[in-house]
């Protein structure tokens, strides 16, 4: 059994990586996995400031919901990051959630398996790669860790467009259960 943090970055409502996320969360949970998932949505996170205290001390100066987060990303044996392709990257949102994990670096951290599950309207081939070189870089920082799947949806642009996609239903049910 392995303890699996999926992490919800859309804050728009019936989102269609957040329903792929929900359907990675089922195939992970019967799979025989202790998983929880977190939604961005109504969390207070600020942007990083740069000042680098955490490197000292291994915890954020800033007072918001990340300090709770963080740790949840640290006790992870597994992460999945769900994210809609804005611009042809990671949303925001997911960006400063990573960029406010800074207190992990150095520190002993469990997570190895790190998948990324995207939707975009675009359904070229390519249209996540930017968003997995972001996540990427993330992951370079963290020895013990590789990003170990991705599953790109492609061709959703409206919302709830991915519970009508029973192909992509199914893929993301089986990297869940595959974790």
């Amino acid at each position: 059994m392995k303890k699996v943090l999926i992490v919800s970055s859309s804050l728009r409502g019936l989102s269609n990586s957040e329903i792929l996320a929900h359907e990675a969360e089922r195939g992970a949970i019967e799979g025989g996995n202790e998983v929880e998932f977190l939604s961005l949505k109504g969390k207070d996170i600020k942007f990083c400031i740069g000042c680098l205290a955490c490197q000292k001390t291994g915890k954020c100066v800033q007072k918001d919901d990340m300090a709770e987060m963080i740790g949840k990303v640290q006790n992870a044996d597994v992460l999945i990051f769900a994210t809609p392709i804005y611009y042809y990257e990671l949303s925001g949102q997911l960006k400063t959630f990573l960029d406010r994990c800074n207190p992990l670096f150095g520190q002993e951290n469990k997570f190895k398996d790190v998948y990324l599950i995207t939707s975009s309207y675009d359904d070229a081939e390519n249209a996540s790669d930017r968003a997995m070189n972001g996540l990427g870089g993330w992951i370079e920082c963290f020895e013990q860790s590789r990003l170990t799947g991705v599953l790109a949806g492609g061709g959703l642009g409206e919302p709830k467009e991915a519970s009508d996609r029973a192909d992509l239903l199914q893929k993301a049910y089986e990297l869940g259960k595959n974790v």
